[in-house]
């Protein structure tokens, strides 16, 4: 039998991942209530472990969007094949949480890398036709390659990609608002456009590269206009219940916020997406700082957005905001909850050419 929190037993299957995946996303604790039901429990029995009011015998209902991007690190090899299919390639994952599509998914292409500010043409192949119509790894920027630079129509990328209609027009919605805000002089932003850009997903930093302006003078603006984000909760049930949790995300797709900043914790900045020499040992890192921080009877705020991690297990912290890690979200979060401090790094290792 298990004699500390450190110790238990593992049942693993290929579902592991997916099964983190969608009780993070829906606050649903699946392998939990399935391990319980596996001794003999029943559903109306089990607590909601998010809400602590209801029971685990409901259907999830969602306020929110989440969207999940794999991550794959093929650029590290040559000659690699960049096609992707059934065969697993991905090194890791993140899940983004918005209220709108366009939200969540501009949050995850900037988790999948810090290079990507959000949907834009970064990939601007010679070959659009076999970009388009083969899936690989960044099919996404030839679409908004295509749609940003060469004018294409929804339905003519439906029928060269496949993909539904209803995310192409979301992507449209993304690229119109990138075109208004590259046509507008900075001196002539209001807060109708600021905002507009905000609940579409971009972030200060997109939205300084598009006006040539810096990151600080977007941001300095923003606030001066009183665009600011709200913290929202995941409550699994859409607030039709009240909700005790402290898993939290940020939106401005909202209009009030669901908590109060009154515990001015201490901030650990998690690890981030999974990549090739990044992997759990600097998430074990981020949790053994935090709960060495709760021993000391301060509260913790965990940041971090890969699914897969201890770290954003909602009881791992005091608060665990599943939020991107970038300066501007990080700085958001640390000025809404007047944080005590921010540990920026812990642990890690030296990244090198593992062939040498």
């Amino acid at each position: 039998m298990p004699v500390s929190r450190d110790q238990g037993m593992s049942v693993d299957n290929d579902d592991a991942d997916a099964s983190a995946l969608a009780s993070k996303a829906t606050g649903y604790p699946l392998a939990y209530t399935a391990a319980k039901i596996a001794l003999g429990h029943t559903l109306p029995e089990l607590p909601n472990a998010v809400t602590k009011s209801t029971t685990a015998c409901f259907e999830p209902s969602l306020d929110y969007i989440v969207t999940k991007i794999p991550k794959w690190d093929l650029a590290k090899f040559q000659h690699v094949d960049r096609d992707v299919g059934s065969a697993m390639k991905s090194v890791g994952e993140v899940m983004a949480i918005g209220r709108t599509f366009e939200e969540s998914l501009q949050k995850a292409i900037r988790q999948v890398d810090p290079n990507f500010f959000g949907f834009d043409a970064y990939w601007k192949p010679d070959d659009m036709t076999a970009a388009l119509t083969e899936n690989n790894d960044r099919r996404l920027f030839a679409i908004a390659h295509a749609m940003l630079n060469l004018d294409y129509s929804v339905e003519k990328l439906h029928d060269l990609t496949k993909i539904d209609r209803w995310y192409l027009f979301k992507l449209e919605n993304i690229v119109n608002v990138y075109k208004r805000i590259q046509s507008t002089p900075f001196a002539e932003f209001d807060k109708d456009l600021v905002m507009t850009a905000k609940k579409t997903g971009f972030s200060d930093l997109h939205i300084s590269q598009l006006c040539g302006q810096k990151e600080a003078e977007v941001r300095a603006l923003r606030k001066s206009l009183g665009v600011t984000p709200f913290v929202k909760r995941i409550d699994t049930l859409a607030a039709e219940f009240p909700a005790y949790t402290n898993y939290l995300y940020t939106t401005y797709n909202a209009t009030t916020h669901d908590l109060e900043f009154d515990e001015h914790g201490t901030m650990v900045l998690g690890s981030g997406v999974y990549r090739i020499g990044s992997s759990v040992e600097f998430d074990w890192c981020a949790v053994t700082c935090s709960r060495a921080i709760r021993k000391m009877g301060k509260k913790t705020i965990m940041i971090n957005y890969n699914p897969e991690t201890v770290s954003t297990d909602f009881d791992e912290a005091d608060r665990l905001y599943f939020e991107e890690l970038g300066f501007e979200r990080v700085m958001d979060i640390y000025e809404l909850e007047g944080a005590e401090g921010v540990v920026v790094s812990v642990g890690g290792k030296s990244l090198r050419n593992p062939w040498n």
